[in-house]
């Protein structure tokens, strides 16, 4: 992680750690660590309903009337089920979950839970399941890694990072134990008193494994048999420049910058169709054409910063011969657009959105940042697969070779689609978009 996210990371923690010993029984209110906010009153289950494992997306897409009376369901149990003890929140093992009345996209959350044997819950991150609690050493669950201890993912498939904590950090039931939860995107870090257990992995749509988790949602405190008591639950939303530091400061080995920041050094292409702008490269208005970093690529993963204006649109060059339009002669061009570009200029086929290998696959939609904030991607090209993450969530991985060239759209040919080298570059169109921070590491 970057020195700052490390700085203020280890004052939380010391902030942690000093909540971790209780509140005196007589302070009712929690006191949240600073830059945070309290999600349990101390006082009475203001600011939760009830739920279940349920998808959140779906809950969305109710009408109204259907929503409400849903959730109202669900608060019937919940309530029966929960109750406000002072500084701590007890659930009997029964009911409905407590989940947030709102919804978060990136955050840090820091709770403290002391649970009984034989107990199985979990912390529910966007309404998606779960960071894991439990008994290690429950026997009649070993085959299901139980011994492997708390706080991994624990609905990522076999084998994915994140499923099982990286090691054991439980204390012995009786005493409590305290969690930090940082979410950015669908990457997510887990301290299980104060021992890293689960390292920025991405965790698994557990109600659609073929799409990402969403963009927000709530946090649920799972119910699952066993009581448990919840305390010093705390949570702080987390702020693009903090989380594009963040997802920079990792796995960064083995890249070189290949855009120093004040000139074309190293670049090739129609250049004088574009500037720069405070370490910036940004297409000129009613100027296009392609540039690309003139040493020639494999495989390789891109790592950039691009910004957008409001109807936004450009595409990164993969695999480009150097002449030609890239999304047909080169292996393709991976979309570079406003989410909201329909609002602000017409219809586009779902693979022309941000992210898409243009014209052939559609990416998912909705983890952009707002217009005029930075947004961080990844590219890892290898041989015909494709892979694209931005701001920290998987919106594209396919491979080019399987898809059927009769359902491309419009039917046009893309003669470039199974080349095996070329160049990476920016295929501007027209707009002031801006791109910075580039890197590439050959593989």
């Amino acid at each position: 992680m970057s020195g700052a996210f490390l700085g203020r990371g280890a004052a939380v923690v010391s902030c942690m750690m000093a909540f971790a010993g209780g509140l005196p029984p007589s302070l009712s209110s929690p006191q949240a660590p600073p830059g945070f906010a309290a999600l349990y009153n101390g006082k009475d289950l203001t600011g939760w309903r009830g739920g279940d494992t349920f998808d959140h997306r779906k809950l969305l897409a109710m009408s109204e009337t259907e929503r409400a009376a849903q959730i109202a369901k669900w608060n019937a149990t919940m309530r029966a089920h929960w109750t406000a003890q002072g500084p701590e929140l007890v659930n009997d093992g029964q009911g409905a979950y407590a989940t947030t009345e709102r919804d978060y996209g990136d955050f840090e959350l820091l709770v403290d839970y002391k649970t009984v044997p034989k107990a199985d819950s979990g912390i529910y991150l966007r309404g998606v399941p779960q960071v894991q609690i439990w008994d290690y050493t429950e026997e009649a669950k070993f085959n299901l890694r139980a011994d492997k201890g708390s706080g991994g993912l624990w609905n990522n498939r076999a084998g994915a990072p994140g499923k099982d904590p990286l090691v054991l950090a439980d204390k012995p039931f009786g005493q409590w134990n305290s969690l930090r939860i940082v979410m950015v995107g669908a990457r997510v870090s887990v301290w299980l008193n104060g021992t890293l257990v689960v390292d920025h992995a991405i965790m698994e749509n557990y109600y659609d494994r073929a799409t990402p988790v969403p963009a927000r949602g709530p946090i649920q405190l799972q119910t699952h048999g066993g009581e448990i008591r919840w305390r010093n639950i705390f949570i702080r939303e987390i702020a693009t420049p903090e989380a594009n530091d963040l997802l920079r400061s990792k796995d960064g080995d083995g890249f070189t910058d290949i855009f120093n920041g004040r000139t074309f050094d190293g670049w090739a292409g129609p250049l004088d169709n574009y500037d720069i702008k405070d370490g910036a490269i940004v297409c000129k208005p009613d100027k296009g054409g392609t540039i690309y970093w003139n040493q020639p690529l494999t495989d390789f993963q891109a790592r950039l910063e691009f910004k957008l204006p409001a109807g936004g649109n450009n595409g990164l060059a993969i695999r480009y011969p150097g002449e030609g339009d890239t999304a047909y002669v080169g292996m393709t061009e991976l979309q570079v657009l406003d989410d909201n570009y329909e609002k602000v200029r017409g219809p586009i086929d779902a693979r022309q959105a941000h992210g898409s290998a243009y014209g052939m696959v559609a990416a998912a939609r909705g983890y952009q940042r707002p217009i005029g904030e930075w947004n961080v991607q990844d590219v890892s090209v290898t041989g015909s697969t494709i892979r694209v993450e931005l701001n920290g969530t998987v919106i594209l991985t396919t491979d080019l070779s399987k898809v059927d060239p009769a359902t491309y759209m419009g039917s046009r040919a893309h003669p470039g689609v199974t080349r095996t080298s070329g160049f990476f570059g920016f295929a501007g169109h027209n707009d002031p978009v801006m791109f910075r921070r580039v890197q590439i590491k050959r593989r």
